[in-house]
């Protein structure tokens, strides 16, 4: 069952019986926003208390102190795309390029793109978009950690207070307290990032509504050896995650876009989007984000030409 259905039908039941929306094009762009919204805030809210009650108990000093004081030879970046998440790396003193490397590598291996993958493309591809994705985060992270780039981090990150793991006072608490803290501490950081959120979901849905599939695939097609960067610029303005794209991008390859040029597509779109940088912007610095997404873009683009010339 698709534990989405029922923003689905709520979306469906305000077009239709609420708005009662006639044009089918505006119709679908306002069951897209409004679906979208609905299961965007309810995944934000459960990931931000799941992040919150793991940072309440998990002493990811100890994480930082282990990456930054051993000599991994770049592992510390592989280690980084299976721990934590941009602000509690950074409030826990993590070096800003291993914080990236996982920023970079989480939306494009993500178990449910791995999922679809194996069972649109076989198994032999997606263990090579697999590798592609680990690459550019590991890359990716690498270079912006010894761009130095830490003063570009909105301030208000460095002032929250540091982790100190997992104290006797915290678990003595009652665990209403406990509930209680992580739950304000969750609500806070959807706050801050909700309008961002709406104003991309926002972008989406217009595009979604307005913005024909048979636009991208007349000129990727016809682009030629630009076509994977093409694919990139196109994908920036969209909003989807994965399990979205992927199948847009299986129907693209049917019609004989390259391989390469439908990945770059669909890694821009899930890792490199415009509302994503909207986002980000609560966050970070307009140089740090244009540094992240230009490193991001070279990356994308190399994979693309990369698979097109294997593939």
């Amino acid at each position: 069952m698709d534990i989405f259905y029922p923003f689905s039908a709520i979306a469906t039941w305000l077009v239709e019986d609420v708005f009662r929306i006639t044009n089918t094009t505006l119709a679908g762009s306002v069951h897209f926003f409004v679906y979208d919204t609905l299961k965007i805030f309810f995944l934000i809210i459960i990931i931000t208390h799941i992040m919150s009650l793991l940072r309440y108990y998990l002493p990811i000093e100890k994480l930082r102190d282990f990456l930054i004081s051993h000599k991994l030879y770049g592992l510390e970046y592989l280690l980084a795309t299976i721990f934590g998440a941009i602000t509690p790396f950074v409030q826990a003193r993590i070096p800003l390029g291993i914080t990236f490397a996982f920023l970079i590598t989480s939306p494009l291996n993500n178990e449910v793109a791995i999922g679809l993958f194996i069972g649109l493309f076989g198994l032999h591809i997606t263990l090579l978009y697999i590798a592609a994705g680990i690459a550019i985060g590991v890359l990716g992270g690498w270079i912006l950690g010894k761009m130095n780039m830490e003063k570009y981090v909105a301030e208000f990150v460095w002032k929250l207070p540091e982790q100190k793991g997992n104290t006797i006072a915290k678990i003595t608490l009652p665990k209403k307290e406990i509930a209680r803290i992580v739950s304000k501490e969750a609500m806070d950081i959807t706050k801050k990032i909700a309008l961002y959120i709406l104003a991309g979901v926002g972008i989406g849905a217009f595009i979604h509504g307005y913005v024909p599939q048979e636009f991208f695939e007349t000129y990727l097609q016809k682009a030629g050896i630009w076509g994977v960067p093409l694919a990139v610029i196109l994908a920036v303005p969209l909003y989807s995650n994965a399990s979205g794209v992927i199948p847009i991008i299986q129907s693209l390859i049917a019609k004989g876009v390259p391989i390469g040029t439908g990945l770059a597509f669909m890694m821009a779109v899930v890792g490199l989007s415009l509302p994503e940088a909207l986002i980000l912007k609560k966050v970070l610095k307009w140089q740090l984000l244009a540094s992240f997404f230009g490193i991001v873009t070279v990356g994308i683009i190399m994979i693309g030409y990369l698979f097109n010339g294997v593939l």
